[in-house]
């Protein structure tokens, strides 16, 4: 067999190519694979640049570089993460507990069990329970008694003291004069 040193010179010209062209393609797609990848990883416009000037200046050991120092989680991995969290932190917190020994309560608990510590106190005019800083009933819209309402108006105000105060001539009536001497 006699070997054509112009046909052995030709393809191995063709296959230079080839592999020239192959290398190319794989340097540009990894340049476009690190930007796309640190893009979704990092806020930094400079994170990014270098990240890329790494895997193109060093090309397959660059590429390596990139992949230890690369942050482990996308941006958006890390905010899943921190909403999962946020509600997990959120489910504790709301879970009640009595503020006197800090053992598990049920919510509609209106003294706990354990210490004997008052929960929730019952409405004035609806007489359904309510948690003890509520000023003002949810299920009727009573405001507590002896609490300062912000929204009303001196008309609204004088109305109520008015009604009260008729209310408790209403009772002295009914009362005969001598409950009423030993009252005074």
């Amino acid at each position: 067999m006699i070997f054509d040193s112009s046909s052995l010179n030709n393809f191995l010209l063709i296959a230079a190519a080839w592999g020239g062209a192959f290398l190319a393609a794989l340097w540009l797609s990894l340049l476009v694979w690190t930007y796309r990848d640190i893009r979704s990883r990092a806020k930094d416009l400079l994170v990014r640049i270098l990240a890329v000037l790494v895997v193109a200046v060093l090309f397959l050991p660059g590429l390596v570089v990139y992949l230890i120092l690369r942050p482990p989680q996308t941006m958006e991995e890390e905010y899943q993460h921190m909403l999962e969290e946020e509600a997990l932190l959120q489910a504790i917190e709301e879970r009640s507990a009595c503020p006197g020994c800090g053992r598990h309560t049920a919510e509609d608990w209106i003294v706990c069990p354990n210490c004997h510590t008052k929960l929730m106190k019952n409405c004035q005019a609806c007489d359904r329970p309510m948690k003890l800083p509520w000023s003002l009933c949810p299920y009727c819209g009573t405001p507590e008694p002896g609490k300062r309402r912000e929204d009303i108006s001196v008309k609204e105000a004088v109305q109520s003291v008015e009604i009260k105060e008729l209310d408790e001539l209403d009772n002295l009536d009914d009362l005969d004069d001598e409950t009423l001497i030993s009252e005074l």
